[in-house]
């Protein structure tokens, strides 16, 4: 089981990173959340890392926090919930956010994540109540949505149409970001967009 990587960051093509550790090069992918929270490229970063082996590929996936890997895991536990599902979730929302939507039973903000449904809200509650823990920081990070350049608004896109929203949907959130706009802050605006709607 590979717990924990400590290594040079290489790529940043959300939501997978590569990093180097000591010559080799492991691909993860992470939450939005993690993402935007990077250092720069060549820069050193640690990432807590969940392996998932499956028959056709070994999937890790890595987090900024314990807490944030933690609470992935509790995810994965139920019931209609995979990998990629745990991970947009925690890319639309942080696990302190998600802790507190499950404590207040809020299925039209757990409804809002893609490919989650009422009746996955519905379960995410009853299964989830009690197991999480909030860390305190409830800060939602912000933005004022203003265009971006094709190159910059085409990665951003296709990071949300990896984490699950449809094309019209990406198309939606991304329009009006901001010229300068980075592919993280774009991911984040066009997140934060989202779960507006």
């Amino acid at each position: 089981m590979i717990g924990r990587l400590t290594g040079t960051l290489l790529e940043k093509l959300p939501p997978q990173v590569t990093v180097d550790v000591n010559g080799v090069g492991y691909d993860v992918d992470v939450t939005m959340t993690t993402f935007y929270q990077l250092p720069a490229l060549g820069q050193k970063t640690t990432l807590f890392t969940h392996l998932v082996v499956r028959e056709d590929a070994h999937l890790l996936y890595g987090f900024g926090s314990r807490d944030e890997r933690e609470t992935f895991r509790q995810l994965i536990k139920i019931t209609g919930v995979g990998a990629k599902i745990a991970l947009a979730i925690l890319s639309g929302m942080t696990a302190d956010e998600l802790a507190i939507a499950v404590a207040s039973e809020d299925i039209k903000r757990l409804s809002s994540v893609p490919g989650i449904g009422k009746k996955t809200a519905e379960r995410l509650v009853l299964e989830l109540r009690g197991k999480l823990a909030t860390g305190g920081n409830l800060t939602v990070p912000g933005g004022l949505p203003f265009a971006a350049t094709p190159d910059e608004k085409s990665d951003i896109v296709n990071a949300l149409l990896a984490l699950g929203y449809n094309e019209k949907e990406a198309a939606a959130a991304t329009k009006g970001l901001p010229a300068d706009v980075t592919v993280s802050d774009g991911v984040r605006l066009a997140l934060k967009n989202l779960m507006k709607g």
